[in-house]
């Protein structure tokens, strides 16, 4: 059809666990067959019998994937982590080939599916605009045209001209986006980019995305932030284990999304449930830390994820650090079930607290008291995250939920109570006006 910008025809990618992909020069190729004829000869045992070859594990990050992006529409695409979404991305970026299916795109694609994509770290700020734009397609009067508005949205104007290796992961970001978006493309492909920033740019990056949404450009975006998703789509792609599970208006298939993310009433994650929550970012060889078990505790110390709305209760978080870190800072969000935050809080906060300086290696656990009387009656789900500078960075995505029971306050236990998400006893007060009382104009 010709007002299909996008078709994905039944495209499925296979990995196999440990291969190494295949050698790209004669030498790379000699050094394997000696590797592989060395691994033989110690697997062979004392020489009798010919060794087995260890048997590859295939996985189907995708498999049998089909949808229609018409042009100008903007779809969202949802899923846990390892769903599959940012593999089809890739392959929709050519960045990757599908081992089977095809993909047929119509226009030029920009796109951004992680922090840099596409950016020389030797080169500048003000380079690495016209070398993105070039691999994108444009010509250099067409970036000449948009430069100045890259440039002023991104914010970096000051360090144009400083090579991106000096840039810090936010500035890399703003610039990394600000390209993207302002370039002509007539399709853009955007992985979780709204997820980092600061709360400033964040909202510019909405912003910028409506904007581009009203123009009438085909966007296919990926995000946890199922706000930003209802916001900016009217239809959502719902991926699960690397298949389709729905398709269709963004409220119904959020509503499928939620309905399976709530998982089992458990007020403990650790283990395989809590991995499977887990995205990290690592800037090292190696990880520095990482998360045990996150649980929901009454003042008892007992797990639960009902309680009553006039008595507190904690998170508590057990972690280890495994190589010396400094400022480990560690952060708890209190979101609504579609990703929209209501509360946030970080360890620092506390004076005192010590945890935001934590740097010998050992197992510790940090506990955030949630004080009675804060929360309405509906359902919270919690995020975590732990950050060491340029070092790791763990963002656990709602590993745990709780309910609330309000209990009104002097008696008041209408219906109309019980609405709203923070509902502090504030302090009031009444006084009656004095005789011929007239307000201020």
């Amino acid at each position: 059809m010709s007002d299909v910008a996008i078709r994905v025809d039944g495209i499925g990618k296979e990995y196999r666990l440990g291969q190494i992909q295949t050698s790209a020069t004669l030498r790379d190729a000699i050094a394997g067959a000696f590797s592989s004829a060395a691994h033989a000869l110690r697997s062979g045992g004392n020489g009798g019998g010919s060794a087995q070859p260890r048997r590859r594990e295939k996985i189907w990050a995708l498999r049998d994937v089909s949808f229609d992006v018409a042009r100008g529409e903007v779809v969202g695409i949802v899923g846990r982590n390892g769903a599959g979404k940012t593999t089809m991305l890739k392959i929709l970026s050519r960045i990757t080939a599908p081992t089977e299916g095809e993909v047929t795109m119509k226009g030029r694609v920009g796109s951004l599916l992680e922090v840099g994509t596409g950016f020389n770290a030797e080169l500048s700020g003000r380079e690495n605009i016209f070398l993105n734009g070039a691999i994108l397609g444009m010509k250099r009067a067409e970036i000449q045209r948009k430069f100045d508005e890259i440039v002023e949205f991104s914010g970096v104007g000051r360090f144009l001209d400083t090579p991106v290796k000096r840039y810090s992961t936010g500035m890399g970001v703003r610039l990394a986006f600000s390209v993207a978006a302002h370039l002509e493309t007539e399709i853009i492909l955007v992985d979780e980019v709204l997820s980092v920033g600061d709360v400033e740019f964040q909202r510019k990056c909405l912003g910028k995305m409506e904007d581009v949404t009203s123009e009438g450009r085909t966007v296919l975006f990926v995000s946890h932030n199922l706000t930003a998703v209802r916001r900016l789509c009217t239809r959502a792609v719902l991926l699960k284990a690397g298949q389709v599970e729905e398709d269709g208006p963004t409220e119904a298939v959020l509503a499928t999304y939620l309905a399976d993310e709530i998982g089992a009433d458990s007020a403990v994650a650790e283990g395989a449930a809590l991995d499977e929550r887990t995205r990290q970012t690592l800037w090292h060889p190696t990880r520095a830390f990482h998360a045990k078990r996150i649980a929901l505790v009454d003042d008892q110390g007992m797990p639960r994820t009902r309680f009553r709305s006039d008595e507190p209760f904690e998170l508590v978080l057990d972690y280890e650090v495994e190589e010396p870190v400094s400022e480990l800072k560690i952060v708890v969000e209190i979101v609504d079930e579609y990703g929209y935050t209501i509360l946030r809080t970080e360890a620092e906060d506390c004076s005192g607290s010590g945890l935001a300086h934590v740097s010998e290696p050992g197992v510790y656990r940090s506990r955030c008291c949630l004080p009675a009387n804060l929360f309405g009656e509906r359902r919270f789900y919690v995020n975590v995250h732990l950050i060491a500078g340029y070092v790791q960075h763990v963002d656990i995505e709602r590993p745990l939920y709780f309910d609330i029971d309000f209990q009104g306050y002097n008696g008041n236990l209408n219906q109309h109570a019980k609405a709203g998400f923070i509902r502090l006893p504030l302090e009031w007060t009444v006084e009656r006006a004095a005789a011929g009382y007239a307000p201020e104009r």
